[in-house]
């Protein structure tokens, strides 16, 4: 437990292919990817895919732990990872976000876009398949853990595509929205089911939804009063279409995003785990403190709805007085 297996890669490339795959799953790639396409495709595709995304992780998260199903047993399997590992297996979320986010992304998009229908589904299928091998190739998953954790999403997929337009159109016009926004999620987090040890899932799961909340409150803002707009022409997927013009514009607009971005999550963790460590005596260098329920629900999600109102918010705003728009 705790002790990383020593093991000999023998093919870098397969070693390599399903690491970067693996972090396809991961926060890395929903800080970067989530943004990228509300900024240089289109709104109401970013808007569908964070609500789809956040939906389906928050099931599959306490899916985990209420089945309380064991990762594979290690030996035999090496595990290449350890900081999910004491995580429950069943059902992989990973394989969860994977195909929520790239079949999300084409439905949303193949009526808006001229591009080949069978090239999205291609595209659609390989990026899921291999941020679902990668579960198995990194130890961290079953072949019933990944399979169940695509089917489940492929259902959500289809019971929440006929309300696709009503939960937008409720979202960006209901007077509600912002205080349900923040209130809901949290109150699902604080009452997150409840483990005999700790596992990094609560805290996880309060990181999604933060930055869910955090973005549907900058959908909401943005359409009441009429803030800076990105259109679908911004980035045209008919790729002759795509000039160096419009290539730097997009690579402008994700650099300055990305930084305040993470300038916002660096200050907000900072400030926030400041406040809380005043409130409830502890140093911030105290790693069992932050993961008591009265610290890591409100510092994670505080950070992470500042996050997605930043990117949604903030960042256009700067675009638009840098002349990106």
């Amino acid at each position: 437990q705790g002790c990383t297996q020593k093991y000999i890669v023998k093919n870098y490339f397969y070693y390599y292919l399903f690491k970067f795959s693996a972090a396809l799953g991961e926060e890395i790639f929903y800080i970067t990817f989530l943004p990228f396409t509300y900024w240089n495709i289109d709104h109401s595709v970013s808007r569908r895919m964070i609500i789809i995304w956040s939906i389906v992780m928050y099931i599959g998260q306490v899916s985990k732990d209420i089945l309380k199903w064991p990762r594979p047993l290690s030996p035999p399997v090496v595990k290449l990872e350890m900081r999910t590992d004491a995580e429950y297996g069943m059902p992989s979320t990973h394989a969860m976000a994977a195909t929520a986010i790239s079949f999300s992304f084409l439905i949303a998009t193949v009526n808006q876009y001229k591009y080949p229908f069978e090239v999205g589904l291609i595209a659609a299928f390989v990026f899921s398949t291999l941020v679902c091998l990668s579960r198995l190739y990194t130890g961290m998953h079953t072949v019933l853990d990944v399979i169940g954790g695509a089917l489940i999403s492929a259902v959500l997929l289809v019971l929440l595509y006929p309300a696709w337009d009503m939960i937008d159109h409720l979202l960006l016009t209901s007077p509600f929205c912002p205080l349900l926004s923040i209130v809901v999620p949290l109150v699902l987090c604080y009452n997150y089911p409840k483990l005999d040890y700790y596992s990094p899932t609560r805290g996880d799961t309060t990181t999604i939804l933060g930055a869910g909340a955090g973005a549907t409150v900058g959908f909401w803002l943005n359409n009441q009063y009429a803030m800076p707009a990105y259109t679908s022409e911004n980035l045209p997927l008919g790729f002759p279409l795509i000039t160096s013009k419009i290539v730097a514009v997009v690579l402008a607009r994700f650099f300055v995003g990305i930084f305040v971005i993470l300038l916002t999550r660096r200050l907000m963790k900072c400030v926030v785990l400041g406040m809380l460590g005043y409130r409830y005596k502890f140093s911030i260098g105290d790693l069992e403190a932050r993961r008591r329920l009265e610290v890591e629900v409100p510092y994670k999600f505080i950070t992470y709805s500042s996050v997605g109102f930043s990117a949604t918010v903030l960042v256009p705003l700067l675009h638009e007085l840098l002349g990106l728009m």
